[in-house]
């Protein structure tokens, strides 16, 4: 446990583990008076070169005064960082506190002195920029706004890190030093480059695990049928194409059935990229710290007991991933099933997978080791159903998740030119914020499919969850928003990924439908009303159609403007063979061809080989089953069909899926269009508006000020008012009554007609109980209307009547945002009432809202026909309504503090509305959330 260094206590939440500009991993924590013996240490290992460029001047060694001056901290105005690994410093940071005259200060003072060394060994590897980015964190939670740093010219990489970052700098030069100054505050620069120096550390620390040149198998076995042998054993049958080691301690053996085999990892004398660790979990931290101390980069442990199995276990887990970080190292797993990469260059089979998957396009995830086998074994399967030739890029099951997880095997498919569409089995998702952001950016690029297990049921046990307020409804209407394609059931994401996979995207809902089969014709044209497409009617060629006249039918169906897919239905013929199928096959092959903007998709009825043609051009099929050793087996690269899959964009002969039902090929040609108009819609999102009458820094010393009252607060009616009101958002004016005569003033004072309505919990906003009364448009009716409220539902100490003044007639609606813990802001809308509530009407849109998500969130209810006229009544002013939810929007964006606000009801006029009700929550912001600086999750 570190200790405190000055007057302040050790601040652990500063503490954090990165991924570095390579992959590799560093711990970045506040340097304490503990660290002198490494500080001397690190400043040893630093070259004179390096200690000239921070001292400006030589200075081979620290004095005990400079020792004392960098291990003692008071964590506010003096702070230092060092990023370790090994427990040892890599590279340190510091930032002393300095008024106008450049002298040290304390507060109310917001400027610092920033000041860097990076051992010579670990420069080029991001280092700097992760520890600026710790470094201004601190510096704003401690109200400093601004950094200076004076450099020597001839330091270009230094003066690089400062000018890289994105922040709103000035520089100069004086004296021959260069002096850099900048603001602290997150520009949209600084929080783009910070995105991308996070994509690409993630993604390399992804492919060193997918791409090793070396593996080492811990716990490989003399004999077949164990787990560490039975992974051995497919790392050779894939071919493998680096080095390939087996280590156990009980080994004498100098080869393993060909393989080198060492008693530990530390006797093999070349590096080792990636070790598979298959040893009973007790044994596994022995075994971590020799992968460590040997520079493996990292782990794919295969080992089960940790967190899925109870307390003990989790406790086991996490320890397990403090120390594999320690070492730099990242971590597959525990539980893991293994890895895939299909690449002819690695061939990587590190799993349970007894059979290499084909090479294809498409990248699959699944935290379940079971459910990977399934979807596996769908995608290896040739001929029948619906999956024929078309594999898999690359393989990822985590189990356990405890340190990589979906949302880095995310930002390593984002630009791997292997992958066209990624399929994704979630049983949790451990940082949703995260992962919808990431899955936008990865879904405007290519297709994101993602089935998510465990919707009804808690998280698998190892699985480290953030807690939500969500329902499962909600997360999955974000996700879509986020472009990620939804499904049920995995044979929803293998139907969808398939197509994705092998034809372009539709460009609307128009559907034309042709086949031998009038019966399968018309379940096709339901299917397609039932998904929200709109089907032409559809052709029956009779059961009498030969291939040509296949082929001569969807030509002409491609050709015409009026539709944008086409599905083709088919039914085998009495006595018809696979030449006859292979020839229908070729046909519609040859006929897509003509028309490569618009996908076509097959509905057979037992048409085995007719599926099995469609999937493959005669030239790029693949061979049958061997009879011979090894049969089952990938082939070799060069056997290989490089075409076997052909992503929508690509050159090779186009492969059309086939489904053996309608709904199953409807559903995905259903999900393609929805994808595709989201494409379409991402290119323009639209822009957050500003409103010169929004009062952003009345707002924050309001919000600043009830807060000083303690956290946690719902604020009182008249604070939410004054708040709301900010924002330029009015709230109907409701005055209190507790008596009749009170309620009497307060009517007169607003002006009849007013409302008398309850505010107690049990009746608010509930109409249809009768706490309220409208339209009073004298004293008589208002004291007759108390005393009938007052006999049926209680005394007004327990119904809290209020009087308001009538809004003008419309549509009740609800606008409410919340801050999630683990979705982050989001935004709601619906229509009041029980109605809706009963049926979950109600759209969801992460904040910020843009002006295209206002116009889209308005209409995504289902009872969105009663805001346009309905049945002959009146429009309502969806415009005001619209504006209303972009600045809600922009109150809880701009300020953290307000956790939920909830506007009920919202009276929406023909021209107008009126905000008859509302409620705000503020607590204290979070130290870091998702604009805060780089860091793996906290285990």
């Amino acid at each position: 446990m570190q200790t405190s260094s000055d007057r302040h206590e050790y601040p652990s939440h500063w503490e954090a583990d990165v991924v570095l500009r390579d992959g590799g991993t560093a711990r970045i924590r506040p340097i304490t008076v503990d660290d002198a013996e490494r500080l001397v240490s690190f400043y040893e290992q630093v070259s004179d070169e390096s200690k000239y460029y921070r001292f400006f001047a030589p200075y081979p060694r620290l004095s005990a005064k400079d020792v004392h001056r960098f291990t003692h901290h008071d964590f506010v105005d003096r702070v230092g960082l060092a990023a370790t690994v090994g427990g040892e410093f890599i590279a340190t940071v510091r930032y002393d506190r300095i008024n106008a005259d450049g002298r040290p200060a304390s507060a109310p003072a917001d400027e610092a002195e920033v000041a860097f060394l990076v051992q010579d060994a670990h420069q080029g590897r991001g280092v700097a920029s992760a520890l600026l980015e710790h470094i201004a964190a601190v510096a704003r939670e401690r109200d400093i706004r601004r950094f200076a740093a004076e450099v020597l010219p001839a330091n270009t990489k230094m003066i690089k890190v400062f000018t890289d970052a994105g922040y709103q700098q000035k520089r100069h030069f004086e004296d021959g030093v260069v002096r850099l100054e900048f603001d602290l505050e997150p520009t949209d620069r600084s929080l783009a480059v910070q995105r991308a120096r996070e994509q690409r550390a993630e993604a390399r620390s992804v492919q060193r695990l997918l791409a090793p040149g070396s593996v080492a198998v811990i716990g490989a076995g003399r004999t077949p049928g164990g787990v560490g042998r039975s992974v051995l054993d497919n790392l050779r049958a894939a071919g493998f194409t680096g080095r390939l080691y087996a280590v156990n301690k009980a080994l004498q053996e100098k080869e393993l059935d060909g393989v080198p085999a060492h008693r530990s990892v530390r006797d093999i004398a070349e590096p080792v990229d990636l070790a598979v660790v298959a040893v009973p979990a007790p044994y596994v931290p022995e075994v971590v710290a020799e992968c460590g101390e040997h520079g493996v980069q990292g782990l794919v442990v295969v080992s089960a007991g940790y967190a899925e199995s109870g307390p003990a276990g989790r406790e086991r887990q996490r320890a397990l991933v403090r120390q594999a970080r320690t070492y730099g190292m990242r971590i597959i797993g525990p539980n893991a099933f293994g890895v895939i990469n299909t690449s002819p260059e690695v061939r990587l089979n590190a799993s349970l997978a007894p059979e290499m998957p084909r090479p294809g396009r498409i990248g699959l995830f699944a935290q379940s080791g079971a459910i990977g086998i399934a979807l596996l074994s769908r995608l290896h399967r040739r001929g029948g159903g619906v999956t024929g030739v078309t594999g898999v890029s690359t393989f990822v099951s985590s189990g356990n998740r405890a340190d990589v997880s979906g949302n880095d095997v995310l930002q390593y498919w984002y630009d791997d030119p292997d992958t066209d569409v990624a399929l994704m089995y979630l049983e949790s998702i451990g940082n949703p914020r995260k992962f919808t952001r990431l899955a936008r950016r990865t879904a405007a690029a290519k297709p994101l499919v993602v089935v998510q297990g465990a919707r009804h049921a808690a998280a698998p046990q190892g699985h480290a969850v953030r807690a939500t307020r969500l329902p499962h409804a909600t997360v999955s209407a974000l996700l879509r928003q986020a472009g990620v394609i939804r499904v049920d059931t995995i044979t929803e994401l293998v139907d969808a990924g398939l197509l994705l996979a092998r034809q372009p995207l539709p460009a609307g809902p128009r559907v034309a439908i042709l086949g031998n089969s009038e019966s399968l014709g018309l379940l096709t044209f339901d299917a397609c009303l039932a998904e929200g497409l709109r089907p032409l009617p559809p052709l029956d060629l009779t059961t009498a159609a030969s291939a040509e006249d296949f082929h001569r039918a969807l030509t002409k169906a491609l050709a015409d403007d009026r539709c944008d897919a086409v599905v083709v239905t088919a039914i085998p013929a009495v006595g018809e063979t696979s030449a006859q199928d292979e020839a229908l096959a070729k046909a519609l092959r040859s006929a897509s061809a003509s028309a490569p903007a618009k996908p076509v998709l097959v509905v057979h009825v037992e048409l085995g080989g007719l599926a099995e043609a469609l999937s493959a051009a005669a030239s790029t099929a693949p061979q049958a089953a061997s009879t011979a050793p090894g049969a089952g087996q990938a082939p070799r690269p060069a056997e290989r069909p490089a075409t076997a899959v052909s992503g929508p964009s690509g050159t090779s002969p186009r492969l059309i899926p086939a489904y053996p039902a309608a709904e199953r090929a409807v559903r995905a040609l259903g999900e393609a269009v929805k994808y595709a108009q989201w494409r379409r819609e991402v290119a323009d999102p639209g822009k957050v508006p500003e409103y010169e009458d929004i009062d952003e820094k009345g707002a924050a010393e309001q919000i600043d000020e009830l807060l000083s009252r303690g956290s946690g607060l719902t604020l009182a009616p008249e604070d939410a008012c004054v708040l709301l009101g900010r924002y330029g958002i009015d709230v109907h004016r409701a005055l209190p009554a507790p008596t009749p005569d009170e309620a009497a003033a307060a009517a007169r004072a607003l002006g009849y007609p007013v409302a008398l309505k309850t505010t107690a919990p049990h009746l608010r906003h509930r109409a249809d109980l009768g706490g309220v009364r409208l339209d009073l448009t004298d004293e008589a009716q208002l004291r007759r209307a108390y005393t009938e409220l007052t006999d049926l539902f209680g005394t007004p100490e327990v119904l809290r009547p209020v009087v308001q003044g009538m809004a003008p007639r419309g549509v009740d609606t609800v606008v409410r945002a919340v801050i999630d813990p683990a979705a982050g802001a989001v935004l709601s809308f619906g229509l009041a009432g029980a109605a809706s509530e009963l049926l979950g009407d109600t759209a969801h849109r992460l904040v910020p809202v843009t002006d295209r998500d206002a116009s889209s969130l308005v209409r995504s209810i289902r009872t969105a026909p009663l805001l346009f006229g309905w049945r002959g009544s009146a429009p309502v002013d969806t415009v005001a309504l619209e504006e209303l939810m972009l600045r809600v929007s922009r109150l809880v964006d701009d300020h953290p503090e307000v956790v939920a606000v909830s506007l009920e009801p919202v009276v929406v006029a023909p021209r107008g509305l009126s905000v008859l009700g509302a409620t705000v929550r503020l607590a204290r912001a979070p130290v870091r959330d998702d604009l805060g600086p780089r860091t793996l999750p906290v285990v």
